[in-house]
């Protein structure tokens, strides 16, 4: 032996091996400088230190016999092809220096290749296998394209029904149907069943996140993907550490980002979003998750919203991110259907955290005017959720509460809830007046929309109104019949001239009321001048 070259492989194996005979092969060993080779100058023995050895010591070993061998003694199978090939990388193994002119040595790149484009027709299992050494071999794995062979080997894989699969077709398993090439983009159909879930659920974080974006870019259902995340989350979350779990979930919602929003569900985001609460995301996941939900919120329910507060607030519910998902909502959610929807989800929210204690007016006055005025037809719901939050909270002052009321709009109230607001004496005066002056509004516009006054064709209705009156002779026999012209109102209009001619009738009370307490203050004034037992006299009761 010339050269003995000492080497260590990861602290794994050492390995004394004649330099000589790996140089012919490897261009790493043959450009070794001196600075390299630890102890050259007292000893014929040298000693090289590898670090971060692609495959380890067992790929190590499998370089040197190819080198020992002559370029040959060596076999690439599907168990070891990938480790081989970004070991063959890594000694710069491509194209070999003894190569000439005249004579070609063989090169362990170009024999590992050869292996791994035939991996589209490996078993299963073993495709598998190599999906689990890529693990540990990126970044080679990736520069070389071996990851890019695997992701089309699962591919092709994936097509082919399992074992017991029911599923009808009318192609043969190795008809070109369900055969694809690494080159090859895979339509949707051909992802459709999922029984390869569960043998790459063991896969780490950061290689489900490749593996996923890799099937995404050569053409994968996005629904079947969104399926696979959620289901390895759901069968790894459970009993893995903390920093496990946020690993998880980072990359599952990294890969859900980038998936067509109908091929993810409402409640599974909801679901991530529960698993993530205790856990603290980086921030650009974080808003990653809302955003989904936000873009979704038309289809949540009102549980989904009921999210426990973080600890060490005194709240119940975390409305801080109730309001980043309307948010995220207005960015996208311009469509009259879902805006609509979003405002039925968010009354019915309302109504459920206004019995909070805890809850500060600021946040209950941006939870009640997040949403545009398009999103509610009716604000009786709106009305009833700000009363009974009147009701906890009762120390606001009236400026607070007209902040909180500047939310309802008095035009869509109904006539029910206008007369309760009008006597509910936890609401500002002002906010009555205003109420009652839209509702006056509302009636003159809708007797203007209904046209001039027509008067009925006989013959008269049963109901008819019949009024008579003294002709100019005095004669009381001439009786006209008055006919009430109709309009065509709704009942809901109808109350609504119910309740003001009721209110106009309350203040000509009032102005009764004033008017016999100005009288009886003068009768007294001019009593007292006099003398007398007349002031003695009691004051009048007003509420009489």
């Amino acid at each position: 032996m010339g050269s003995v070259l000492e080497v260590d492989v990861d602290g794994e194996a050492v390995f004394f091996l004649d330099k000589d005979a790996l140089a012919p092969f490897s261009r790493r060993i043959k450009s070794l400088s001196e600075e390299e080779l630890v102890g050259a100058a007292a000893s014929p023995r040298r000693r090289l230190v590898l670090r971060g050895f692609p495959g380890g010591a067992e790929a190590f070993e499998l370089v040197a016999r190819f080198c020992y061998g002559g370029g040959g003694g060596v076999t690439v199978t599907a168990a070891n092809a990938c480790a081989v090939r970004c070991a063959a990388q890594y000694m710069e193994m491509a194209d070999s220096p003894a190569a000439t002119a005249a004579s070609t040595a063989p090169s362990l790149v170009k024999v590992a290749d050869k292996a791994l484009e035939d991996m589209p027709h490996w078993p299963w299992h073993c495709v598998v296998d190599a999906v689990k050494q890529c693990q540990s071999l990126f970044p080679l794995a990736e520069s070389t394209g071996v990851f890019d062979k695997v992701v089309g080997a699962l591919l092709a894989q994936m097509a082919i029904p399992a074992p017991g699969d029911a599923t009808p077709t009318s192609s043969s398993p190795e008809s070109s149907a369900f055969r694809f090439s690494c080159d090859t983009k895979c339509s949707s159909l051909s992802l459709r069943r999922t029984w390869w879930f569960e043998d790459l659920v063991v896969l780490s974080p950061g290689m489900v996140e490749r593996v996923a974006k890799a099937l995404l870019a050569r053409g994968a259902d996005h629904g079947i993907v969104a399926r696979f995340l959620f289901y390895y989350l759901k069968c790894r979350i459970a009993g893995a550490g903390a920093e496990d779990k946020k690993a998880m979930l980072e990359a599952a919602i990294t890969v859900i980002a980038d998936l067509d929003r109908s091929s993810v569900s409402c409640k599974g985001l909801f679901g991530i979003l529960r698993i993530a609460s205790p856990v603290k995301l980086a921030a650009g996941c974080q808003e990653m998750l809302v955003a989904m939900i936000g873009r979704k919120l038309d289809h949540a329910t009102l549980d989904n919203l009921l999210v426990q507060a973080p600890s060490g607030t005194s709240s119940l519910y975390d409305v801080s991110l109730v309001l980043r998902f309307l948010e995220a909502f207005l960015r996208h959610g311009d469509e009259p259907g879902r805006l609509k929807k979003v405002g039925e989800l968010m009354d019915l929210y309302l109504a459920e955290v206004a019995p909070d204690p805890s809850l500060r007016p600021a946040r209950f006055v941006e939870l009640a005017t997040a949403l545009p005025a398009a999103a509610r037809d009716c604000h009786d719901a709106l009305y009833r959720a700000i009363d009974v939050y009147f009701q906890v909270h009762g120390r606001l002052t009236d400026d607070e509460k007209m902040k909180i009321c500047k939310g309802i709009n008095y035009e869509k109230l109904s006539p029910e809830c206008c007369k309760h607001l009008a006597t509910n004496s936890g609401f500002p005066t002002r906010a009555a007046v205003q109420a009652l002056a839209s509702q006056h509004t509302v009636l003159k516009g809708i007797i203007r929309h209904s046209g001039p006054l027509k008067p009925a064709s006989p013959p008269p209705p049963p109901a008819a109104h019949r009024e008579s009156y003294d002709d100019a002779d005095g004669d009381s026999n001439g009786q006209v019949v008055l006919y009430a012209s109709r309009l065509e109102l709704t009942l809901e209009n109808q109350n609504l001239k119910s309740l003001l001619d009721s209110m106009h009738w309350r203040v000509m009370e009032l102005e009764k009321v004033c008017s016999r307490m100005k009288t009886q203050m003068t009768k007294m004034k001019a009593s007292r001048r006099g003398g007398g037992a007349a002031a003695a006299r009691s004051l009048p009761r007003m509420c009489s």
